[in-house]
């Protein structure tokens, strides 16, 4: 706090502006300011004030050892000045001995001599002020239960007692009634008391989020894995980071632990470090360190313990490490309790916790499933993924290993990979020894075969940069090794992988950027090349081409399978020039040099070539727009692989095939294509296969069929392998479309639980990924906030989005998008000076890139709001909103724009008429609303306006015989369009209309 408060007015407005603020230490130092401020004015009501936030603060901040001392210095104030204590106030007073009750049952060195005495005096004060008892006996079954002794009588006398005023929330005891039932052994009946907390009907500050965190292992055992997996994603986000809750967190921690969700549980567990540090309450963190352990401990059954696991601050932890630290730190605590209670209660309650077996083997939690193996990966290193089929053992001898990588590489065999991967584990062993072995040649050679293999992997991730280097350095290690071919071909691919590096570095964000935030720079692919306008881009692939045609004419001693590759090099440029050009003049250069390579490997009986000429023939029809003949093409490719192979194409190119039957809108036969090529890709390893994108594919082809299910399963898929492999940018594309994808489902928290593993990425963190992406990310998080109706923390995230947005002068109309957003939310939060800010933020961006039909209706919606809320208080903040979306309906009429949904103009002025009406202006309402349908037209048979038309009447209807109380009028126009309706087929839009004809006839 930069200054104290030096009236008692600037304190309440402190404190009210601390009341805002999340629970935690900012909160809970402020309180202990305005306390200090407080004590410096010679009222007693402002200090009464501050103490009662002060211990609020420390409740809910998890520091129960403070709570009762807060509470003490309120009690001397109200036994000495009973007076200062309105009858709020002294509600409050006597709520809060529940307060101080349980912040002693939190803390072991409290005798329980002192819990009991504390009790009493709760009782003897409620008795003293005629209050009902009711809470006290709360208090007593909860000392009860937390001891361990008695608790059936100690129910009894609670439960079976009147509420009074002084109660705890309906929700609480609920939750408190389930706990009793779950701890007798009843399941069943505890589910059937917590129902209507679990689904929302009761609710406070602490429910349901605390509730579900206990009912989700009932709910597995009695067989409701769904809801309890719903019930996970919704009731984590209400208590994770929450030091009040912690013990809530640990119980999300063992859930996943026994559902097979270990992985998730260590990222959960990563989210929460800050509770290790944070919670001061011995009772909370021994509930967290046993749902830790529970995590922990079977991590470390699975073979795990070597991974790292986020613990006590001050050092880095495997999971082992902590597992061994945080046992002994829980056996200490429950021993403690049980000590102070003379029971042993947490002791058992702890053994009980810790020996549970899995209650399922795997329960897919979120969209985004992840293995253990997959913990400690480092951004941009693959992942090997699990076998799709058994591989032949490598030889042990290495010259074997040696030939068979060679052989197989020389064929473009898939499994040529594994054999360098194993080859490369064993070079780089310490103690390898190279062979002195003809057939295996220097080491140079092998270290050159080995960089090679892992420049094309670079590349097939789109680092070609690096991909670029290693062929070089390849190609000079082939030098030394005496094989010139070797190397000529390497520099072959170096060339084209360098002039494939994107000459913008924004240049990929810029075309793979996923809808819903528009992409830097649109389709620019980076500029020309200074000389003669050329894209970069396009110069760069000629200039590669040239580059490789002279390599080829240079070199001599290639072996057939060399030459070939060196043609579809060759190729590639061209076609890569081609999909950059679009220009019909480069299409016969590319044919031509697919049919050097097809006659060559013909010629030459290459079979993967002969594929590969076939796959670029259809690829250059198909850029070119020439779909029949790239249909035919690609039919022709699939009747000689299924004749002839390899195997491995099969997939590739029914992808291909899928790909153009979906440019012909043919969905249904690019479904069974894709289908049939997942199928095939089983039998081969992932990246060899490219199966991520056929799943990217097929998701797309689920979505033009109806079937958005199974496009998000697809979506996911294809984003998971992708991570494996290393390609975090499409892996982080995919996610994003499936968390889109998830909102528009309605799957708010599968959205948000996913958006929230992907922003915790370290790299994402970091920054690292390209910006617009991790943008589009949290803008989609937001989205989903606000449809789950966490409006403080959509309208915290949209705020931020906006303000980092509003620098991107490259992409204004981004950035109107989420002020116009913005500015919504503020609206929904009655801010509506701020939300008049964030409007004319959208209008400056839309002028410099304009968002007609987006800022239209956030414009539209903005008065709507304000007049709702304000009535005729807001009529001239709210006509000034529409005032903007008049001009933005001009300039979009001016600028020949059409509206993908309701036009600009008559929306407009069906919004006018609302706002008038919300204002009680109705004379000013149905004159707006007769423009409307002036605007509109009558409706005719197959006018897909009769729903607008039909609701404009209601409306105009509605005003002129219930508002301006001349129902004849009103009767007319409502029968009249009724019968028009009618008469055109438009049964459904009449039913309103009928409906309030009806109302005005029996009001006559």
């Amino acid at each position: 706090m930069p200054t104290a408060p030096q009236t008692t007015d600037e304190l309440y407005e402190e404190l009210q502006a601390n009341q805002r603020r999340p629970y935690g230490r900012t909160r809970t130092v402020t309180a202990e300011e305005l306390v200090d401020a407080a004590e410096r004015f010679e009222e007693t009501l402002p200090l009464v004030r501050a103490l009662l936030e002060l211990q609020e603060a420390y409740t809910y901040g998890s520091e129960p050892r403070k709570s009762p001392v807060a509470f003490a210095r309120l009690l001397t104030l109200f036994d000495e000045q009973p007076d200062v204590f309105d009858e709020n106030l002294r509600h409050l007073v006597f709520w809060r001995f529940k307060w101080v009750a349980a912040a002693l049952r939190a803390l072991p060195e409290i005798p329980r001599t002192s819990l009991r005495q504390w009790l009493t005096e709760m009782r003897e004060r409620y008795e003293k002020a005629g209050l009902g008892l009711q809470p006290y006996y709360g208090q007593a079954y909860r000392l009860a239960a937390h001891v361990g002794e008695d608790t059936d009588l100690a129910f009894e006398l609670w439960a079976a007692r009147t509420r009074t005023p002084l109660s705890d929330c309906e929700a609480c005891e609920i939750s408190e009634r389930a706990l009793y039932h779950l701890a007798s052994g009843d399941d069943e009946r505890a589910l059937r008391t917590w129902e209507p907390v679990l689904a929302g009907k009761e609710s406070c500050q602490e429910e349901p989020a605390r509730s579900i965190a206990h009912a989700l292992l009932p709910l597995l055992r009695a067989g409701h894995t769904d809801r309890a997996r719903e019930l996970h994603l919704a009731g984590y986000r209400g208590c994770r980071r929450n030091p009040s809750m912690s013990g809530e967190v640990g119980r999300h921690l063992e859930f996943c632990a026994l559902t097979g969700n270990e992985a998730r549980g260590l990222e959960l567990l990563a989210e929460n470090r800050n509770l290790f540090d944070e919670v001061d309450s011995p009772l909370e963190l021994l509930d967290f360190l046993n749902g830790v352990e529970v995590l922990l401990r079977r991590v470390e059954q699975l073979g795990h313990g070597e991974l790292p696991a986020a613990g006590f601050p001050g050092r880095t932890w495997t999971v082992t490490g902590l597992r061994a630290e945080v046992h002994g730190r829980a056996d200490d605590l429950a021993a403690r309790f049980d000590a102070r209670n003379g029971t042993t209660a947490h002791t058992d309650r702890r053994g009980a916790r810790l020996g549970r077996a899995p209650l399922l083997e795997a329960l897919e939690l979120t969209l985004r499933t992840r293995r253990l193996d997959e913990v400690a990966v480092v951004p941009g290193v693959p992942v090997a993924a699990p076998a799709a089929r058994a591989v032949a053992a490598f030889p042990e001898s290495l010259p074997e290993l040696v030939a068979r990588a060679r052989a197989l590489d020389e064929q473009g065999h898939p499994d040529a990979r594994a054999c360098w991967t194993e080859l490369r584990t064993r070079v780089t062993a310490p103690d390898y020894t190279h062979p002195d072995d003809p057939a295996v040649g220097p080491l140079a050679r092998l270290r050159a075969d080995l960089l090679a293999d892992e420049a094309s992997r670079r590349g097939e991730r789109d680092d070609f940069t690096e991909a670029a280097a290693l062929y070089e350095e390849a190609a000079g290690l082939y030098d030394d090794a005496g094989t010139p071919a070797h190397a000529a071909l390497a520099r072959a691919h170096a060339v084209l992988a360098t002039a494939e590096i994107p000459p913008q570095t924004s240049a990929r964000a810029a075309s793979e950027t996923p809808s819903g935030l528009p992409a830097d720079g649109a389709a620019d692919t980076g500029g020309t090349d200074g000389t003669d306008g050329i894209p970069a881009e396009v110069a760069a692939l000629t200039a590669a081409h040239a580059a490789m045609v002279r390599l080829h004419a240079e070199t001599s001693g290639l072996a057939p399978y060399q030459e070939a590759r060196l043609l579809r090099l060759r190729a590639t440029a061209l076609g890569l020039r081609l999909q950059a050009s679009r220009s019909d003049g480069h299409v016969a250069a590319v044919l031509h040099e697919v049919g050097l390579l097809h006659d060559f490997a013909t010629r030459h009986d290459i079979p993967g070539q002969i594929a590969g000429a076939l796959v670029l023939r259809a690829s250059t029809f198909a850029i070119s727009g020439d779909l029949p003949a790239a249909a035919a093409e690609t039919d022709a490719l699939l009747d000689r692989l299924e004749a002839h192979g390899p195997a491995w194409h099969l997939p590739r190119a029914l992808g291909l095939r899928a790909r153009l039957r979906l440019g012909a809108q043919d969905a249904e036969a690019a479904h069974a294509d894709l289908g049939e090529a997942l199928r095939l890709a089983a039998d081969w390893p992932a990246d060899a296969v490219d199966t991520a994108r056929l799943h990217g594919d097929l998701a797309e082809a689920c979505m033009h069929l109806g079937r958005p299910d199974e496009a998000l399963r697809h979506l996911t898929r294809s984003a998971e392998l992708n991570l494996r492999r290393g390609d975090r940018f499409d892996a982080y594309c995919a996610y994003s479309n499936a968390a889109t994808l998830s909102l528009d489902l309605g799957r708010v928290e599968d959205c948000i639980a996913l958006l929230d593993s992907l922003l915790a990425e370290p790299d994402v963190a970091a920054g690292e990924p390209d910006d617009r992406l991790v943008a589009q990310l949290r803008l989609t998080r937001a989205r989903a906030l606000r449809a789950g109706e966490d409006l403080k923390a959509a309208t915290t995230e949209f705020l931020a989005l906006a303000a980092e947005s509003a620098g991107w002068d490259d992409d204004p109309g981004s950035h109107a998008m989420v002020a116009a957003e913005t500015a919504v939310l503020l609206a929904e939060a009655d801010e509506f000076d701020r939300a008049r800010e964030a409007a004319d933020q959208a209008l400056a961006a839309h002028a410099r890139d304009p968002r007609h039909e987006a800022l239209s209706n956030c414009l539209r919606e903005l008065a709507r709001l304000q007049a709702r809320q304000q009535g005729s208080d807001g009529l001239a903040g709210a006509l000034a909103f529409l005032a903007d979306a008049g001009r933005v309906a001009e300039e979009a009429h001016s600028a020949g724009y059409e509206a993908h949904g309701r036009p600009l103009d008559s929306a407009l002025a069906y919004e006018y008429g609302r706002v008038h009406a919300y204002a009680d202006a109705y004379e000013d309402a149905l004159a707006a609303l007769e423009k409307a349908l002036a605007l509109i037209g009558e409706p005719g048979p197959d006018n897909g306006r009769a729903g607008e038309w039909a609701e404009c009447v209601r409306f105009a209807a509605a005003m002129e015989g219930v508002y301006l109380e001349r129902p004849a009028p009103a009767l007319a126009r409502l029968d009249a369009a009724v019968s028009r309706l009618t008469a055109l087929g438009h049964t459904e839009e009449t039913e309103p209309l009928t409906s309030l004809a009806a109302r005005l006839r029996d009001e006559e």
